[in-house]
Formats: C-alpha cells, sequence, structure tokens
C-alpha cells in the first residue's frame, strides 16, 4: 500500500503489479466515524490485484488528513471540496464508491461534477438520516445512545460498534481493531445529511449508478436504500446476510464480486 498526499489530504493507494488492465480508477469514500483504512482492509488490495487502480480518500477531520478546522465545523460540503481535490489530481476521472456518509458525498459531487460511475453502498438516501433515525430510536435506541457518544467523542460499548456494522460473526481481535480507528464525527455534516443540506436530484449529473444495501443493516435499512434507488430510477439490490459494514464483513468478497460484475458489465 502506498499513502500518498493530495496536498493536506491522505489517500490510500493500491495499484496493479503491471499496467493496469482497467483504464478507469477507482475512487473510494469512508462513511461517518472512520477512514480510508477501511477500504485497506479487503477492497483496496482484491480490486488492484484485478487490475485497477484503487484510491480511498480520507476526508478532512479523518485518519491523516488535515484538521485545519475543529472537526465539529466540517460540512458535507468540506466533504465534497476534498473530493473534487483529490479526482482533480488522478489521472483519470474515477468510479466513485461512497458508503454511508460517503454515499452522501457523493452524490452532493453529482451536483457540481460528472463520474463515468458511481457505486452507493448502504448510502444515507437523498431523503437525509431523519427516517434512519426514527427507527432506530424505536427499534434499537441503545446504539441510538452509542452512535451519539461516539459523535461526541465519547467511548461506545463493543457490542455496540459490532451491532452497528456487523450481521455475521467477528474476530474479537479484529472488532478492537477497529475500534480503536474509529473516531468522533462532524456534528454538522451528520445535521447536513439529517435536513440541511440534502441531494437536489434535479442539480445532479446521472451517471451509471449501482445501488447496494445489506439485508442486516440497522443503520440504513433496505427501506431507505429503496427509497435511494427510486429517486435515481434505479433497482436497488439488498445483499443477504450482511450488515452495515459491508466492506469489513466475513463475506466482504461477494460484496467486491458484484461490484466487479456492475464494473465489468460496464467496460469500467
Amino acid at each position: 500500500m502506498n499513502t500518498k498526499r493530495f496536498g493536506e489530504l491522505e489517500v490510500l493507494c493500491r495499484t496493479p503489479a503491471g499496467t493496469p488492465t482497467h483504464p478507469t480508477p477507482l475512487l473510494f469514500v469512508h462513511g461517518a466515524y472512520t477512514a480510508a483504512w477501511c477500504w485497506d482492509e479487503h477492497f483496496l488490495p482484491w480490486f488492484a490485484a484485478r487490475g485497477w487502480a484503487s484510491y480511498a480518500l480520507s476526508l478532512s477531520g479523518h485518519g491523516g488528513s488535515r484538521s485545519n478546522a475543529p472537526l465539529d465545523a466540517l460540512s458535507i460540503d468540506d466533504y465534497v471540496d476534498d473530493l473534487v481535490e483529490v479526482i482533480g489530481k488522478l489521472p483519470q476521472a474515477p468510479v466513485l464508491i461512497g458508503h454511508s456518509m460517503g454515499g452522501m458525498v457523493v452524490q452532493k459531487y453529482l451536483e457540481r461534477g460528472d463520474a463515468p460511475g458511481v457505486v452507493l453502498m448502504a448510502s444515507v438516501p437523498p431523503q437525509g438520516l431523519m427516517g434512519s433515525a426514527v427507527e432506530l430510536m424505536f427499534k434499537k435506541p441503545n446504539l441510538l445512545v452509542d452512535l451519539n457518544r461516539i459523535m461526541g467523542g465519547g467511548t461506545p460499548q463493543l457490542d455496540s460498534l459490532r451491532d452497528a456494522l456487523f450481521h455475521q460473526p467477528v474476530e474479537r481481535d479484529d472488532l478492537l481493531r477497529y475500534y480503536s480507528m474509529c473516531q468522533p464525527e462532524s456534528h454538522r455534516a451528520i445535521w447536513d445529511m439529517t435536513l440541511f443540506n440534502l441531494p437536489r436530484p434535479t442539480l445532479m449529473r446521472r451517471p451509471p449508478m449501482l445501488i447496494l444495501g445489506a439485508e442486516y443493516d440497522h443503520l440504513i435499512a433496505p427501506a431507505q436504500v429503496m427509497m435511494t434507488a427510486a429517486t435515481y430510477g434505479c433497482q436497488a439490490e439488498i445483499l443477504p446476510d450482511l450488515g452495515h459494514g459491508m466492506m469489513l464483513e466475513r463475506d466482504w468478497e461477494r460484496v467486491a464480486q458484484r461490484l466487479a460484475d456492475w464494473l465489468d458489465e460496464r467496460g469500467l
């Protein structure tokens, strides 16, 4: 793995051993409370081994990226600025793959720029987080409390982290490692995704889109994923036996393979 500096932004990079067999690079955008590392566990090396130049961005205030402003001052538009900056420094326009909050960042980016393709994985829907928050309040109130605690820099329960990200079994050592790399999230960004800066579909470019959800996702439930697909005139695909952290689950390769098949079908 190479860690590159795109200005003050951390970008993890995995490239094929020889000349890439796929000309279009991939750029992965992480969700709330995490950073680019979540893609390098499995996805970046897997896609690089299959011929794609693969990059993962740590948004401002996350991972090794700049933290010039207080975290809570950072907005979704600031995260979109990060994405614009990195895209502008890649050799070719990338396919954008956004997970959870990263999916919202990608949607907002499409108000400004285009992409050869977009993949939304367990993404915050264009209608925002309110529906998910209400559902959590009734079905998983303790998880909602713990998410608020993480956002404020507090210490969550390991069981809550497991419940939030995983449906399948996960090794305790891996869970502890993921826990050690989790971090608070910007209150302003959360409010943007809830109410104040939602995507405006009439202003968005409409590249080919793959919209994936997870059967046992407690944070972005399948019904929310279907709302996203309906907004963009697509068919949602709900992958069975997976939780929200699709790229970290035991069966992560099923997700990667579906994504790779979709890219191949479109010559990307």
